[in-house]
């Protein structure tokens, strides 16, 4: 092909073929060389880039064609266009619509479970509260125990101080004994259930601050979904943010979500309840050993009162008793001396009769005869020999009956001694000392 021939070439729609019905044609362009045409010196550079007649109508119709086809298609995309413009429309709107609910539901959700956390934040709250006064309780009826300890250990150190024989292990001393070990172990239950308490409070305040994180979150994400709500096509702070629909890889799903508040408020719950539980136990705790203590006194107060009467009975017995003995050691007395005063006045019969005797003795030869005077005098000094023996025995049977009498004086005085000072002990220092026990307000941890 020449190189100045151009190649000119146009595809019809089908529906131009059929409106126009012009033949498919590829049109030549070249120049004039044929037997007809001028090849003239003269004319040779106007004849060398000029078209046909043919082609040139050819052309026109190629014009025509092409921009009958081109207004055709637009026509047809205006109408698409159109059509596709209130299909989408529709579609945003619904689309809108479902979003706007989707966030309605979703603000309903979060806000169901951001008041169930406020309810279980203020319960946790109020619980850990009331666990807290109920320790307090217990901590002052611990210090309040000291009162009680100190008086039973002082109790059994004044009874100490009894002089034998009333340096017994009676039942007063049994009840003491008891008393003491009881407070003691109250004091070491106390010891632990406040522990016990400190740690719950612990968990509680642990517990209350995970689900006040979780309300916190709830409530940002709360206020972001529903400014998300409030946003509408007409809203002046909206923008586009490319990237906004890309999911993060730390995001949750709607079960974890809802299963992670849910675990916090069931682990809130259990605490509570394992504080309920404790507060309750607590307050059994201080009332039952409030009032075992406030038994285990009065049991002590009531031996007391028994040794006391039992003490005082005694001691009154032996003042009768010491009454007696001295009437008695009087009557003794008076007796010794009747009884020296008779051996005082046997003497002088014994001197007489001796004297008698003696002179008798003197009589000469045959008037020295064993008469009955002779022998009645003999009879009297012996008569009067066994008197004084028997008074003299008599005598000193009495000196030892009036030192037994005396030994039993000082026996029986050192014996009231003992019992006015066992009397003083229980009496004035062990039952005054314990009407300083504290009352059940005190010891169930009351002020």
């Amino acid at each position: 092909m020449p190189q100045s021939s151009v190649l000119l070439t146009q595809e019809p729609s089908p529906q131009t073929v059929q409106i126009c019905d012009l033949p498919h044609k590829v049109y030549e362009i070249e120049r004039n060389t044929g037997p007809y045409s001028s090849s003239g010196s003269a004319t040779a550079g106007f004849r060398t880039a000029k078209y046909l007649s043919e082609e040139w109508y050819q052309n026109n119709y190629a014009r025509y064609h092409e921009a009958f086809a081109d207004r055709d298609h637009a026509e047809r995309n205006r109408h698409e266009s159109k059509q596709l413009t209130c299909e989408t429309e529709a579609l945003c709107r619904r689309t809108q619509l479902d979003s706007s609910k989707k966030v309605g539901e979703r603000l309903q959700d979060i806000f169901f479970w951001k008041s169930e956390l406020q309810r279980e934040i203020e319960d946790l709250l109020a619980e850990t509260e009331l666990l807290n006064g109920i320790k307090l309780r217990m901590e002052r009826a611990l210090d309040a125990l000291e009162v009680p300890f100190s008086i039973a250990t002082d109790n059994l150190q004044c009874r100490e101080r009894r002089q034998p024989p009333d340096l017994v292990r009676d039942n007063v001393e049994l009840e003491l004994l008891k008393e003491a070990e009881l407070i003691r172990n109250i004091q070491e239950l106390l010891k632990r259930t406040i522990m016990q308490a400190i740690n719950q409070i612990k968990l509680n305040r642990e517990q209350k601050e995970i689900c006040e994180l979780d309300w916190s979150d709830k409530v940002e994400t709360y206020n972001i979904d529903e400014m998300c709500g409030r946003y509408n096509n007409r809203s002046t702070n909206i923008q586009f943010h490319a990237h906004s629909t890309k999911f993060e890889e730390s995001a949750s799903c709607p079960e974890t979500w809802s299963k992670y508040t849910h675990d916090n408020i069931y682990k809130a719950e259990r605490e509570k309840m394992a504080s309920i539980n404790l507060r309750l136990m607590m307050n059994n705790i201080l009332n039952d050993t409030a009032e075992d203590l406030r038994l285990q006194c009065d049991t002590v107060n009531l031996a007391f009162a028994k040794r006391c009467e039992e003490i005082d009975d005694a001691k009154h017995k032996l003042d009768h008793h010491l009454r007696k003995i001295l009437v008695e050691i009087g009557d003794q007395e008076k007796n010794i001396s009747s009884l020296k005063q008779a051996i005082k006045d046997k003497e002088t019969p014994l001197k007489l009769a001796q004297t008698r005797l003696y002179h008798r003795a003197q009589r000469p030869n045959v008037d020295l005869c064993r008469d009955a005077a002779q022998f009645r005098l003999i009879s009297e000094v012996e008569e009067l020999h066994m008197s004084l023996r028997a008074l003299k025995d008599k005598l000193v049977e009495s000196e030892q009956a009036l030192r037994n009498l005396e030994d039993t004086r000082m026996t029986l005085e050192k014996g009231i001694a003992i019992k006015a000072n066992s009397l003083f002990i229980d009496q004035q220092k062990c039952m005054a000392h314990r009407t300083r026990y504290p009352t059940i307000l005190r010891l169930t941890g009351y002020q």
